[in-house]
Order: C-alpha cells, then sequence, then structure tokens
C-alpha cells in the first residue's frame, strides 16, 4: 500500500469510527427511549445495530488488523493439545492434595508457634 493510500484510508479511519460510535450511543439510547416495547424487539434492534457497527469496524485499519488478529489467534486454539477428562481430575486431585498438606503443614507450624509464644509470654 502507497502512502497516499494510506493517508486517504486513514482520514477515513476517523470518520467511519464516528459513525461506530453513533451507532452504538443510538442502540444505547434506542434501548432506553423504547423501554416500554417488547426485550425481543429491542434485542434484535440491538443486534442488528451491532453487527452494522461491527462491519464498518472492520472496514477501517485498526478494525481490520483486530479482525487478522482473532482469525489467528483460533488458529493457534486449534492447534493447542488439550488434556483429557482423566489427565484433568489427575491433576486436579494432586493439586487438592497438595493444598491441604500444605494446609495441614501451616496449621502444625502455626499452633507450634502459637504454643512457644505462649510459654514465652507467660
Amino acid at each position: 500500500m502507497n502512502a497516499k493510500t494510506e493517508e486517504k484510508a486513514g482520514s477515513l479511519d476517523g470518520l467511519k469510527w464516528l459513525v461506530v460510535v453513533l451507532l452504538v450511543a443510538a442502540g444505547i439510547g434506542g434501548n432506553m427511549y423504547y423501554a416500554e416495547y417488547s426485550l425481543l424487539y429491542r434485542v434484535l434492534g440491538l443486534l442488528v445495530l451491532a453487527l452494522i457497527a461491527g462491519l464498518l469496524a472492520v472496514q477501517t485499519l485498526q478494525g481490520a488488523a483486530f479482525w487478522k488478529l482473532a482469525k489467528e489467534a483460533r488458529t493457534e486454539i486449534r492447534k493447542v493439545v488439550w488434556p483429557t477428562r482423566q489427565e484433568s481430575t489427575q491433576t486436579t486431585l494432586i493439586v487438592v492434595a497438595f493444598v491441604i498438606v500444605m494446609a495441614l503443614i501451616l496449621w502444625g507450624l502455626d499452633t507450634l508457634l502459637g504454643w512457644l509464644v505462649s510459654l514465652a509470654i507467660g
């Protein structure tokens, strides 16, 4: 992309973001103004406005970069090897056992130190 095209896109980005903000404000204001109408209609209206605002935001340079990042993150999540149910259960039990052992050690240490302090104080 040459500098002229990027500068032109950058100047229009401000206008696009302004329209996005106005759409969000219209959704909030419309939801309050039409509070007596059915929740279903208000939610559908908010979804339509959010979809339009989202599509407009993706047309900006920052929005396009965010969309690219989101697609790459989804690709990376698919590469993750998730633990099985058995592995998750075993890991959870190990953590619980470790917490119980540490709690008992700290309780014993606290009791011992409390007993020693009570002997020293009187």
